[in-house]
């Protein structure tokens, strides 16, 4: 079992902002290892600059984030270690004034968990390879092509695709 950090640390006070008042900012470097975000996901890592600013609406964060995931790979179905760059510009707003999806709660807590989430959710669902040649496995009998050969690919091939066959094999 693989440890990890609960979500908490995903969690920042910005009552000094709010407490500040409009066009003050915070800096930061994120640096957490492994935690746990939600029962079906968990992050590596989560690196990066991130900037808290106090606007009139609330609390604008803007971070380049490098996020680690486990993902599969789309061709083989073998795991791979992913990095996800992620680019947030959003508004967390005061509770009291609006009903939106990222908001500040009364006791000033900004929980950047759902964000990050729901971000890397995207990222991740464009596919992940697990090397740029992966073989992927055999549409016959599902062996990963990665790491052994099947008797399937010994077939002799359907006369009709013979001619496609030797262009694919000549490179053409």
């Amino acid at each position: 079992m693989s440890s990890f950090l609960n979500s908490r640390v995903l969690k920042i006070n910005v009552g000094f902002l709010l407490h500040d008042g409009p066009a003050h900012s915070q800096d930061s470097k994120l640096d957490i290892p492994a935690v746990k975000v939600a029962d079906d996901l968990i992050f590596d890592y989560v690196r990066g600059p991130i900037r808290l600013s106090r606007t009139t609406e609330g609390i604008l964060v803007q971070a380049n984030l490098h996020i680690g995931i486990k993902a599969e790979c789309y061709r083989c179905l073998d795991e791979v270690n992913h990095d996800v760059e992620v680019t947030i510009e959003e508004l967390f707003t005061h509770h009291s004034q609006a009903n939106l999806e990222f908001s500040i709660d009364d006791d000033a807590i900004l929980d950047l968990g759902p964000l990050l989430r729901a971000e890397v959710l995207i990222a991740a669902s464009y596919g992940v390879l697990c090397k740029p040649d992966c073989k992927g496995l055999c549409q016959e009998c599902g062996t990963n092509l990665n790491h052994e050969t099947c008797e399937c690919s010994q077939k002799p091939i359907d006369p009709r695709f013979a001619k496609l066959k030797e262009l694919l094999d000549s490179g053409s």
